[in-house]
């Protein structure tokens, strides 16, 4: 089999006085995500799409938020390893597809940076790497801004033998 498709969900808490970490980029926000590393959620849920699409199980199975080693620790350095996990196995990314699901700020401005940051972290083309988003129309936790959630959906090919 030479396709794998993977599926990742990550929801973090929104509160004043954090950063606001979306996709590699710090997003000017009064509000920010409240995690163990950055909280970045896009960074998240694709690392979790790449390892559930090979059966690594989670983010938090390889980056535990109980290892003080993690605590604060860029996500774009958890994305890198997880992709490392990913090409050591044999396999790269085909692409990427990312719902970002959140009422305000409005995020298009940052989208481009977003595609951009992540390709160049996973050594990709532009056009491999989707970001969208969305807002629930004022419902639920997203809704009433009280948090933030993401979706993505990767799928990862068998590497070509050099």
């Amino acid at each position: 089999m030479g396709f794998r498709i993977g599926y990742g969900y990550d929801v973090h808490q929104l509160k004043a006085g954090e950063e606001l970490w979306l996709g590699g980029i710090l997003v000017p926000h009064a509000k920010g995500a409240v995690g163990h590393s950055d909280a970045d959620v896009i960074l998240h849920v694709i690392c979790d799409a790449m390892l559930g699409a090979l059966a690594l199980r989670d983010i938090g199975f390889h980056f535990p938020d109980t290892d003080p080693a993690y605590k604060g620790i860029d996500s774009k350095r958890l994305l890198q390893q997880t992709y490392d996990l990913v090409t050591e196995s044999g396999w790269e990314l085909g692409n990427l597809d990312c719902t970002l699901c959140m009422q305000v700020p409005m995020v298009s401005p940052y989208v481009d940076g977003m595609r951009q940051c992540i390709a160049g972290l996973l050594g990709v083309e532009l056009h491999q790497v989707s970001i969208k988003a969305t807002t629930t129309e004022k419902l639920g936790f997203v809704g009433s801004e009280d948090g933030v959630s993401a979706h993505a959906v990767v799928l990862l090919q068998q590497r070509l033998a050099d």
